[in-house]
């Protein structure tokens, strides 16, 4: 039985209530939605991201010496092949592999420092010299740091700023939390959360007129659709693609390769020896 209110009137329903607020109201509501989706997104590409880029740097540093291995040795096996023959044809393919041996442009800055004093990757000298192959370094965020990376962002997102100082000051600290947690540093991402916590509360979001919160929904939906794009890149690349193949186990997957190439190495090696017989 419904109680009557004070007075003998009757207490308002939700549609009375839904009736009698602000239309602002609803659309403020709207736009804390969309941005709380939004910066879920974001988190999710990010994450997303780091996974691919730290997959394609272990893609480099565990392949790439075996990649560098199989092409010269197609070298050495056309070279010897022209040898033999002295045909022009030959010659040429000859020259070709050779050609395809030559370091590119900025491979040193491709492997970090993974060069030797005779410019070999380590693990590449390793395979030559027959010394036991150093595993790359495994740089993947810990659970840890994936649950401190989106408290922090779910806290500190630029786009809950409401004035030009507090989103610069966001930002900034949101580059940070970014660096930290691509390099899967959760020591460091605590302590940005205590300097977070630490730090000038945020303000409290201030909608203006109608005007200024659809425009702000329109703003979300266009980054939502930028992002969007991003991340379609990012599933469509080579590395994204490789990823999607074992997506619970992709340092399996580099196994799989790396034993796939050893093959291959192996079989051009018997090749080799015997032209040059």
């Amino acid at each position: 039985m419904t109680q009557d209110a004070p007075g003998g009137a009757t207490p308002p329903n939700d549609d009375e209530q839904d009736a009698a607020e602000r239309p602002e109201a609803r659309l403020e509501r709207a736009v804390r939605a969309a941005e709380q989706a939004l910066i879920e997104f974001e988190i999710a590409l990010e994450t997303f991201r780091v996974e691919v880029e730290n997959f394609s740097r272990l893609h480099h540093q565990k392949l790439g010496p075996m990649y560098a291995r199989l092409d010269e040795l197609d070298a050495r096996i056309a070279e010897a092949r022209a040898a033999r023959s002295g045909d022009p044809e030959d010659l040429r393919k000859a020259r070709e592999a050779r050609a395809a041996v030559m370091p590119m442009p900025g491979v040193d800055e491709l492997f970090h420092g993974w060069m030797d004093s005779e410019g070999l990757p380590a693990e590449a000298a390793a395979m030559l010299s027959g010394r036991p192959v150093r595993a790359p370094q495994r740089v993947r965020p810990s659970e840890e740091a994936r649950k401190l990376y989106r408290e922090l962002v779910r806290k500190a997102h630029p786009d809950l700023a409401q004035d030009d100082v507090e989103r610069e000051r966001r930002e900034e600290f949101i580059t940070r939390v970014n660096a930290a947690y691509a390099l899967g540093e959760a020591d460091a991402l605590r302590e940005l959360a205590e300097e977070w916590a630490a730090g000038p509360a945020p303000a409290a979001p201030r909608f203006g007129e109608a005007e200024e919160l659809y425009a702000r929904l329109e703003w979300l939906s266009r980054r939502k659709e930028m992002l969007t794009a991003v991340a379609g890149e990012l599933e469509e690349s080579a590395i994204g693609a490789m990823m999607r193949l074992a997506p619970d186990d992709p340092d399996r997957l580099l196994e799989e390769i790396a034993e796939q190439l050893l093959a291959q190495v192996s079989e051009r090696e018997k090749e080799l020896a015997g032209l040059v017989e």
